[in-house]
């Protein structure tokens, strides 16, 4: 693992998972929760999973010309990653996919300047069932995006890899395992 990627879940382990019964998003009850926002939303999370995130692409999905997933959760992902690269000299653009349509003016699903044609990568920050993750694909495939690749921080490791894989290819980087060690 690189350094960055080692801090990144220094800082994920520190400030977003606590041990505590919580009902998460797909109505699953846990012992445990990881809010990545307290980490990612700082700015040396912001820093860092924007670095590992443009690394992770640049070997796995050179192809992708921009990345972004559902809201709230891959927004400041989305971001970071749009910032490093180009500050990398290899821009990506960010963009968002509402949970549902602006209710005025457009009534767009997807925000940000990408075209029908862009290959890009969705992120999520936690990855559980994979339901939010598989509405961002199905949105961003109806705006006529081609993903080219999923990529969750954590996979929780409790079926949501598998139903995603079904629809593109999926890494995380890391999983529920390596918040427990």
């Amino acid at each position: 693992m690189s350094v960055p990627r080692i801090r990144l879940l220094e800082l994920l382990k520190t400030h977003a998972y606590v041990e505590r019964e919580v009902i998460l998003a797909s109505g699953k009850p846990s012992t445990f929760y990881i809010d990545c926002k307290q980490a990612i939303l700082s700015a040396e999370g912001h820093f860092l999973v924007g670095t590992v995130l443009c690394d992770l692409l640049a070997h796995i999905a050179p192809e992708v010309r921009a990345i972004g997933g559902l809201t709230m959760g891959a927004d400041p992902i989305a971001s970071a990653v749009a910032t490093v690269s180009f500050q990398l000299g290899r821009p990506l653009d960010a963009f968002y996919i509402r949970k549902e349509p602006k209710e005025h003016g457009t009534q767009r699903w997807v925000e940000g300047r990408v075209a029908a044609g862009t290959v890009v990568a969705i992120v999520e920050d936690v990855c559980t069932t994979g339901a939010s993750t598989l509405k961002a694909i199905e949105r961003a495939r109806l705006h006529g995006l081609e993903v080219a690749r999923v990529i969750a921080l954590v996979d929780r490791d409790e079926g949501g890899r598998a139903e995603v894989e079904k629809h593109a290819p999926f890494t995380a980087l890391y999983t529920a395992r390596d918040f427990r060690s």
